[in-house]
């Protein structure tokens, strides 16, 4: 049975891992060293998939005849007001510390969203990205405000599971 919970970022916690390979040893040894399983003090969250659709148009027809999936794309943000370095290290692994001789791996990491309401235990929706990695990382030192640091990221497909 789908789940008709209303959520609000209160109900949400995000999780990271790693997949197996360079990339992911990369990003694992990053979230050993920030411990950094959990992400907190997340402020704004989100993704965004993209199908590009080509619509199949006939001659002497004005509505198309057919629509055709194309590539899909999944990016997302987000908001943090933590600042430790660890994001940033995500994005240019060991180029983080120093200037490498030549190329680098960049890390590649999973990202789980998890929204539970805690009025209904046990009905929870998970949306976990794959092959995470991070495209840009802003620092926002306002006079009035938080600092807050904002990561943009794209994946490489995502899953979706919801339970009870």
């Amino acid at each position: 049975m789908p789940s008709t919970s209303v959520y609000t970022g209160a109900d949400g916690s995000i999780t990271l891992s790693t997949p197996e390979g360079a990339e992911g040893e990369q990003a694992q040894a990053v979230l050993d060293a920030y411990e950094l399983i959990s992400v907190g003090r997340v402020h704004d969250v989100r993704v965004e998939v993209q199908s590009d659709v080509r619509a199949y148009h006939e001659v002497g027809q004005r509505y198309a005849t057919e629509l055709r999936p194309g590539n899909v794309h999944i990016r997302g943000t987000i908001g943090r007001a933590y600042i430790n370095g660890a994001l940033l290290k995500l994005l240019l692994g060991e180029a983080a510390t120093s200037r490498p001789a030549a190329s680098w791996t960049q890390p590649a990491f999973n990202i789980t969203l998890l929204l539970a309401n805690p009025a209904l235990p046990g009905q929870t929706n998970t949306l976990t990205l794959h092959g995470v990695k991070i495209e840009n990382w802003v620092y926002n030192l306002p006079e009035d405000d938080f600092v807050m640091e904002a990561v943009g990221f794209q994946a490489l497909h995502l899953t979706v599971e919801d339970a009870g």
